[in-house]
């Protein structure tokens, strides 16, 4: 008699939904003329002077575990780094971890912090790991819809009253924000600071794209007073360093949760890659001006975009930071879903509906302009041809 597998599946991982945007790029993945402007991954490479440290490191056989929180010498420049660039201070010995990617971090944290049945409030639109990661701790995701006329940035009334109605003592940020590219200014910064420390709440703080602002200073959580023994940084190299397939990350936070959270990173991942690391130690060194470059185009192509979304009929946000454009199509009378099929198949061109990010993303689009730009401009041209039809 043939076994029922799929009954044996927890409830909790059966009943999640697979990722939008993975979903999108495995289509592309299949059509060799789709132009994909779905999944988040910079098209530069490594800076040289990285790749080339994991090449000698190769060479040199340096091909064993690392300590469980990574090699002392990549913290110390993450310790360095986070002074130098964001003014906030860590311990390398005990206050900083390297993880597997960012994700890894992020499921670490939500797993080390919640009970069955907490809950964690965030606001949406959102990465789409966010409910996941804490569904899968065993919480409960409790969003914060945030919209287009308020810059897509969350209040601190928004953050008081979430608290007081779901009983949250953790809650998860992440801006710049994935998708929208929206940024939160110093003075809304400081008034969510405030409503953590009134509530007592944690504060995990995905700063991952906190490089990629444009025009204004990046500042990091952690770095406003009062808060950085009440933060957990999340952040990493994909992104600004165009490291994604290296797959390395860090926490950095309070010396109690950085090591409860090794406690299950000892079990599960051991330890981040030692190749990557030590190519990140290169790239926090001497990757710099690499990141500054990458960012100024990065600007060019956000440019580009907008006008070319806003001047074919499409209302569009402006993101300050991360690689992401949020056009709206409602205007259409297409869902997300609906738009973003019917772009692939008439036009290959690939993008992510906003419903993927949350309820309030329904209406729009993300389009990741972290792609050459004549892919960028023939990408722009097929979805006015589609329109057009419309």
């Amino acid at each position: 008699m043939p076994i029922d597998t799929a009954s044996r599946i927890a409830h909790r991982v059966r009943e999640l939904p697979p990722s939008p945007i993975r979903h999108f790029f495995g289509l592309v993945e299949s059509m060799p003329d789709a132009i994909s402007l779905s999944i988040g991954e910079p098209d530069f490479v490594t800076p040289w002077c990285a790749r080339e440290t994991g090449i000698f490191a190769l060479e040199k056989g340096h091909t064993h575990y690392t300590h469980n929180l990574g090699i002392i010498e990549l913290r110390r420049e993450i310790s360095q780094y986070l002074a130098r660039r964001f003014g906030v201070e860590y311990n390398p010995e005990n206050e900083i971890m390297v993880t597997v990617g960012v994700s890894e971090g992020l499921d670490l944290a939500m797993r080390t912090l919640l009970n069955d049945g907490e809950r964690v409030v965030f606001p949406q639109p959102s990465y789409v790991a966010y409910p996941a990661t804490i569904t899968m701790a065993g919480g409960v995701a409790v969003p914060m819809p945030t919209q287009e006329a308020d810059a897509f940035q969350l209040t601190a009334e928004q953050l008081d009253a979430a608290v007081l109605s779901s009983g949250a003592r953790v809650t998860l940020l992440g801006y710049p924000n994935n998708p929208t590219g929206a940024i939160l200014p110093r003075e809304r910064l400081d008034a969510l600071a405030a409503v953590a420390a009134r509530h007592d709440l944690l504060v995990v703080s995905d700063e991952i794209y906190l490089e990629l602002t444009y025009g204004r200073e990046p500042i990091s959580f952690a770095a406003l007073p009062g808060m950085r023994d009440r933060t957990l940084l999340l952040s990493g190299f994909s992104k600004a360093f165009a490291m994604t397939g290296w797959r390395l990350g860090y926490v950095a936070g309070p010396a109690e949760i950085i090591a409860a959270m090794n406690k299950i990173h000892a079990y599960t991942a051991m330890c981040a890659p030692r190749l990557a690391q030590e190519a990140a130690v290169e790239a926090l060194r001497n990757g710099q001006d690499e990141v500054d470059r990458m960012r100024e185009e990065y600007d060019q192509r956000r440019r580009v975009v907008i006008s070319r979304l806003r001047s074919m009929g499409l209302p569009c946000f402006e993101p300050e930071g991360a690689f992401y454009a949020f056009p709206s199509i409602a205007h259409t009378g297409l869902s997300s879903v609906e738009f973003a099929e019917r772009l692939l198949m008439q036009e290959r061109v690939a993008v992510v509906p906003g419903s993927g990010f949350g309820e309030c993303g329904e209406g729009y689009l993300r389009c990741c302009y972290a792609t050459a730009m004549p892919l960028i401009e023939e990408a722009m041209t097929r979805m006015q041809r589609f329109l057009n039809t419309l």
